[in-house]
């Protein structure tokens, strides 16, 4: 199976999905990076709560809840994490 390669600036491209419940989360913003062994640990969904003038808040996903990245969407189990953010 061929390995398929994407930059993070396709991935900020991509629509996020949660497949337990089928809702679009939103695009990544940024990037939790390990330069010790240079891996991404994370990326960083912003979410607006309250009013357009309130202070930004992101949701974090795992790189391990990651399911699938395709070629424009990337699927996430978010599992509890849904519940309380969204």
């Amino acid at each position: 199976m061929e390995e398929i390669l994407h930059s993070l600036n396709a991935i900020r491209t991509m629509e996020v999905i949660d497949i337990e419940r089928g809702i679009k989360i939103g695009f990544a913003r940024d990037f939790k990076i390990n330069c010790d062994n240079n891996s991404i640990e994370s990326i960083l969904i912003p979410i607006q709560k309250g009013n357009w003038f309130g202070k930004m808040e992101y949701i974090e996903i795992a790189w391990g809840d990651i399911i699938k990245i395709g070629e424009d969407v990337i699927l996430v189990n978010l599992k509890e994490i849904a519940q309380e953010i969204l």
